[in-house]
């Protein structure tokens, strides 16, 4: 199945091919009389990658030792004027420049082509940014950082953010907190209105909280002191 596909393909690909040189032949045939070199000529066609025939958008083309030429449209067609002997050159980021000499035997004031590209690879100096104007501010900066090596700093500050969630967590809920657990009750409430409310008995997270809750004695009752 995989080759049929792949024989498809290429039939396709074949099958554009010759019909695009077709047209093209029937639009460069004319009388056997040849023009001169300075009679301006209709240069147009299309750009097309190497492998797949595809079209190449937004290609540079520019006629060498000359600001004349033009760019590619979106579907790899390109039309413009120049004369006989021009070199013309095609660049595009991600292919190789590729050259190409329109003839001088040319019998009518029009020359059509397909133009094929060929895929490069770019290899790009590494960049390295920095936070800074300049790298000497950036070493400067780096050198006066303050950053602590002691392990009995960072457990002090550790211990620091464990105690703050006890205190949290036996600190009861004010006017506030208690308004917005009413509120979201309230809303949760409107949004399953008409509908059953998910049902926690089968939530596997709530049963690894209820299950964490339990071993940490959470549930133990705390004994009164007289």
């Amino acid at each position: 199945m995989q080759q049929k596909i792949l024989m498809y393909k290429s039939f396709r690909k074949i099958i554009r091919l010759s019909v695009i040189s077709f047209l093209l032949l029937v639009s460069t045939h004319g009388s056997s009389q040849v023009i001169s070199d300075t009679t301006l000529i209709q240069f147009s066609g299309i750009v097309v990658t190497a492998d797949s025939l595809k079209p190449v958008p937004f290609v540079n083309i520019l006629i060498k030792d000359s600001w004349h030429g033009t760019i590619s449209d979106l579907y790899g067609f390109f039309s413009f004027v120049a004369h006989p002997k021009d070199e013309i050159i095609f660049s595009a980021l991600g292919y190789k420049t590729a050259f190409y000499t329109i003839p001088d035997t040319l019998t009518v004031p029009h020359y059509s082509l397909i133009q094929v590209m060929r895929p490069d690879t770019l290899v790009m100096n590494e960049t390295v940014i920095y936070p800074w104007p300049t790298y000497e501010q950036f070493k400067q900066a780096f050198a006066d950082l303050n950053i602590p090596d002691d392990d009995l700093e960072r457990a002090k500050k550790n211990i620091n953010e464990i105690e703050k969630r006890v205190l949290y967590d036996d600190v009861a809920m004010g006017s506030s907190m208690n308004y917005r657990n009413y509120i979201d009750k309230r809303v949760s409430q409107l949004y399953y209105a008409g509908q059953m409310q998910p049902n926690n008995l089968l939530n596997p997270f709530a049963w690894a909280q209820f299950i964490k809750a339990w071993r940490d004695g959470k549930f133990k009752v705390k004994k009164r002191e007289d």
